[in-house]
Parts: C-alpha cells; structure tokens; sequence
C-alpha cells in the first residue's frame, strides 16, 4: 500500500527560519523537545507545532523513549530540494564564469585600466 501524500511539501517546511533552526539543530544528533525547545524563546509548545510541519514534510522522525518524545533529521526528502537547486545552478556557473574571464580579461590589460595617466600643471604664472 502507498504511503499518503505528506501534508507540507519540503518547501513550504524550511520556509521558515525557526525550521530551519530546528534542522540544523537536529543535524548531528537526535534530541528531546524539552532539550530542542531550550534553545527557541518561543514556548515549547511552538516548538512542537514547528516539529510537526517538519515531521510532516518528513524531514525529522520522532520515537518514544520513556515518557519523552526524541526527534532526529532525516535528511532523505532534502533531495528534492538539492535536485531542484542543481537545476538553476547552471546559471550561478554561467555568472561566474563570466566574472571569471572579465577578471582575467582585465588583468591581462595594461596596469593602467583607463589608459595612461595625464599630469596636468597648473599654470604658476597666473
């Protein structure tokens, strides 16, 4: 059997800041939302809706350990969102390979990039 559609997309999960956050913070290790929710000045309890659209979009998974809840990244539905970097990517590479000939191209040139300087004297005689 299929598993149901997630109810947030990856996008519309690390949207936001706070998410984003959480995600870093869950990066290297799996963490209670008592521990998670030290780290936010936001109430624990918006912490866990904030959990929830990731556990949604299924970039964290929870177990329970005891009485408390553990969060951890799954970092699996982030491909989603590096295969649709990696498309628009080519134009980064595009810009900077053109910064990077203009660059070269310019030293290259004379030291002077507006041609030779021009002293002017002021006529002492006036």
């Amino acid at each position: 059997m299929a598993e149901p559609a997630p109810k947030h997309d990856v996008f519309q999960a690390i949207a936001d800041p706070t998410r984003r956050k959480l995600l870093h913070l869950l990066g290297d290790e799996e963490l209670p939302v008592t521990v998670i929710s030290g780290h936010f000045t936001m109430s624990r309890t918006a912490v866990s809706k904030h959990l929830r659209v990731l556990a949604d979009a299924g970039l964290v998974k929870d177990r329970k350990v005891g009485r408390e809840t553990r969060y951890r990244l799954d970092p699996e539905p982030l491909l989603e969102l590096k295969r649709w970097l990696a498309y628009y990517e080519r134009y980064w590479e595009n810009k900077l390979f053109a910064l990077k000939r203009f660059v070269e191209a310019d030293e290259d040139s004379s030291a002077e990039p507006f041609g030779p300087l021009t002293v002017i004297e002021k006529d002492s005689s006036k």
